[in-house]
């Protein structure tokens, strides 16, 4: 199969959604990679590396939608690329398609094969595309909430490990799944008192085992989030339901019962977020506050360590990626059911539920085409 390696087009996305290193061994399975020129480069990977592992360089994105049975990317396609897409390319990248009605109806017009990393799905429940990133994300939560808790940034001043003699900061992360635990992870490490909220309590059960004395997992509900945030410096929204819109688990009215200066990640931005105020920003310009409660809504957080993120992206996308440049989509969804529930979009018919829902579109199960 002929695989297109994408450049980024996305404001400051520096990941690329394949190394060299996997270029190497899609070449060793007999597949033609084509990687856009300079498609490395916000990740540290030089075109001279993908042409030694078996690469064409390809001067821009025309030829590689024009030449490609199987485009990559890392974020979803950009509106100029819209008209790029051929009918029964394959489409393997993150889509996010619950939030975005535009991109959702270019893809049903061009009936592509439209394969959304993020809801690819095992079957426990594990997310094996989305864990990746969601690592990252987490993680860079917290980093992103104890900066701009700086007064420079409009924050409250607050320092969240405190110092001797000094209570430390008030960490609430709402989910906690793969985003939520990395997220309370790192801030324990910092020394806050950090809470993380969870419906499952199995979940709960598992995070209390595992995590430090400063991490204190509790039941979620609206009372609690509302009790939470008020007394809260940073709060992380690390919601995620497969493929769907996430819920408005803070409201505009609990934002009134926050402290001044006090700051809000919403991780959950992709799938539209999890913060009734949030909107997508960007790394250039990240925050925006609303009653003055700054808010960090930047929709491709790990865009901003994207050697770190690409690496960790490429481990997880590659097996992927070589199953279906080798059997095709049709086979590779018969034979792995995380393939198959990463159909979203699939000759103009909508194969995700979680889509169709959001848009009130007609839903076509995926084994209906295979």
């Amino acid at each position: 199969m002929i695989v297109g390696i994408l450049k980024e087009i996305k404001s400051e996305e520096n990941r690329v959604c394949m190394t060299p290193a996997g270029v190497e061994v899609m070449c060793q399975h007999g597949h033609t990679l084509l990687v856009e020129k300079n498609a490395g480069a916000g990740s540290g990977f030089e075109d001279a590396a993908y042409k030694a592992a078996g690469a064409e360089i390809v001067d821009g994105p025309k030829d590689i939608y024009a030449r490609a049975d199987m485009v990559m990317h890392v974020k979803e396609p950009m509106p100029a690329e819209y008209d790029l897409i051929r009918e029964g390319q394959i489409v393997f990248t993150y889509l996010h398609l619950a939030a975005d009605e535009r991109q959702t109806k270019a893809l049903i017009k061009s009936k592509c094969v439209g394969i959304a990393y993020e809801t690819m799905q095992k079957a426990d429940g594990s997310l094996p595309l989305l864990t990746p990133m969601s690592e990252v994300a987490g993680r860079m939560a917290i980093q992103q909430g104890a900066k701009y808790l700086e007064m420079e940034h409009g924050g409250l001043g607050v320092l969240l490990g405190g110092v001797p003699g000094v209570d430390p900061g008030t960490v609430v992360v709402i989910g906690g799944g793969e985003v939520g635990a990395n997220a309370a992870k790192m801030a324990c490490g910092l020394g806050a008192k950090v809470y993380i909220l969870d419906l499952d309590l199995d979940r709960l059960r598992y995070l209390s085992d595992i995590m430090p004395k400063n991490c204190i997992p509790l039941m979620s509900s609206p009372a609690v989030i509302r009790d939470l945030v008020s007394r809260a410096d940073v709060v992380v929204g690390a919601v995620l339901i497969p493929g769907a819109k996430a819920p408005k688990l803070v409201t505009r009215e609990m934002l009134k019962l926050m402290k001044k200066g006090s700051v809000l990640v919403d991780v959950a931005i992709d799938q539209g977020g999890c913060f009734e105020t949030s909107k997508p920003t960007t790394h250039g310009d990240p925050i925006y506050s609303v009653d003055g409660v700054v808010h960090y809504c930047v929709a491709n957080m790990p865009g901003a360590v994207a050697k770190t993120s690409t690496l960790a992206l490429t481990n997880a996308t590659l097996p992927y990626a070589q199953e279906i440049a080798s059997k095709g989509w049709k086979q590779a969804m018969r034979d792995t059911l995380e393939i198959k529930n990463g159909a979203n979009v699939v000759g103009g018919k909508v194969t995700f539920k979680g889509v169709s829902d959001a848009f009130g579109l007609d839903y076509t199960p995926v084994e209906s085409l295979l």
